[in-house]
């Protein structure tokens, strides 16, 4: 099921990490342990995993500064653990750069739809599907999106959202049916979370194009909005 993909675990919590890696592993995975988080990002960059899974409480470091530094020379998923006991947990989390998150105390299958939502969407599209939006070109099997002749760099989640927002472009689409397709399950969460994923795409869009291409609709979600006749 896993198709052999690379899964590392920064997890300090050596009980919890084991009962991870042992179950991910059980569903296909190859799956290496780090207990260290000082040592994440050289063991990412030698390593090449295909999603990083990231505790945000680790004692020797701090998760978000590694995540940061992580989003600095590393595109692939990141997903973190964390205790959830605040919202700005998790949107702190979002903001630093990761695709996903996972309360704890963790539930393994929970975990495992996250990781299986996420390296699917990292993954290649079937489709040779070009979308082109106004100054935005969007190459959906090589994953690259393009604005006005610059390529934006996207995490996994950002670019997916993206997509999803292209493809339906003109129509507002809810926050709950954002989540829900993002995330590959349904549940309940809160709306910050595709908020603080819309505000990361809008800054790196506006790096290279001064028009706001990503509206907000208040109260319900988001647009994708070019002029006709840019389209």
């Amino acid at each position: 099921m896993g198709s052999e993909s690379r899964i590392l675990i920064v997890e300090d919590d050596e009980a919890l990490a084991q009962l991870l890696q042992e179950y991910l592993q059980r569903h296909g995975y190859l799956v290496e342990l780090l207990h260290e988080g000082s040592r994440a990002l050289k063991t990412v960059l030698s390593a090449k995993p295909d999603l990083v899974i990231l505790d945000l409480m680790l004692p020797d470091s701090n998760g978000l500064d590694i995540c940061r530094e992580l989003r600095g020379s590393w595109r692939g998923p990141v997903l973190m653990l964390t205790a959830m006991k605040d919202d700005a947990d998790v949107v702190t989390g979002l903001e630093m750069g990761a695709d996903d998150y996972v309360g704890k105390p963790v539930t393994p299958r929970v975990l495992l739809a996250r990781v299986r939502a996420l390296l699917r969407r990292g993954g290649a599209d079937r489709d040779a599907e070009i979308i082109r939006r106004g100054p935005l070109k969007i190459d959906v099997p090589s994953r690259t999106a393009v604005i006005q002749g610059a390529e934006l760099d996207l995490t996994t989640t950002e670019f997916d959202l993206l997509v999803l927002l292209a493809r339906r472009t003109g129509r507002v689409q809810e926050r709950s049916i954002l989540v829900e397709e993002l995330r590959g399950i349904d549940f309940h969460s809160f709306d910050r979370s595709v908020d603080v994923i819309v505000s990361r795409l809008r800054k790196k869009l506006a790096e290279h194009c001064d028009r706001e291409i990503i509206r907000t609709v208040r109260g319900v979600g988001y647009l994708l909005s070019v002029p006709e006749e840019d389209t």
